[in-house]
């Protein structure tokens, strides 16, 4: 049986540069795109916002945009305000939980391995993110230093939907 949501993720935030435009085209058809971009100034995160989702109609990926912020001409996913699912980070069991309090599809549970989103953070491990995810009625998905090797070799018996990344998808090494 197919899932119900997609399980390869791009996040994207401001240090994909133009490195976002391919990354979009590496991310399996039928991916999903969690847009972050929340140091963008509004009027260029809704401009650069209609061209992500340009991208996304035409390769059929689930655009979902992290946050509360309204963007004007929006057509992509907000879970804060019902359309699409709506997806949750998880750091803990209990917000794990708190999240399927608020009606989460999704939780994305992280950090399980170092990443350069968060240099220096402390990681779960897969173990204790998989004990994070265990039971949830809801898809988990791994993010944190997770590419499609760690995936298949560990995560994915481990009971995880899926999984979310920025250099998995082609970020640029710094």
């Amino acid at each position: 049986m197919p899932p119900r949501h997609p399980d390869r993720w791009l996040m994207t935030d401001e240090r994909l540069g133009e490195a976002l435009w391919p990354a979009l085209e590496r991310l399996p058809r039928g991916g999903g795109v969690v847009f972050r971009h929340h140091a963008t100034a509004t009027a260029e995160r809704a401009r650069l916002f209609a061209r992500v989702a340009a991208v996304a109609r035409r390769r059929r990926l689930l655009l979902v945009r992290a946050g509360a912020t309204s963007l004007r001409g929006e057509r992509g996913r907000d879970a804060r305000r019902g359309r699409g699912p709506v997806t949750w980070p998880a750091h803990s069991r209990r917000e794990a939980i708190a999240a399927m309090r608020a009606g989460a599809a999704l939780v994305f549970v992280s950090p399980i391995f170092p990443t350069r989103s968060h240099p220096g953070a402390r990681t779960l491990g897969p173990l204790r993110a998989a004990l994070i995810a265990r039971g949830l009625p809801v898809a988990a998905i791994a993010l944190g230093g997770v590419d499609e090797r760690r995936y298949r070799r560990r995560l994915r018996a481990l009971g995880f939907a899926g999984y979310a990344a920025i250099d998995a998808w082609g970020m640029p090494a710094s």
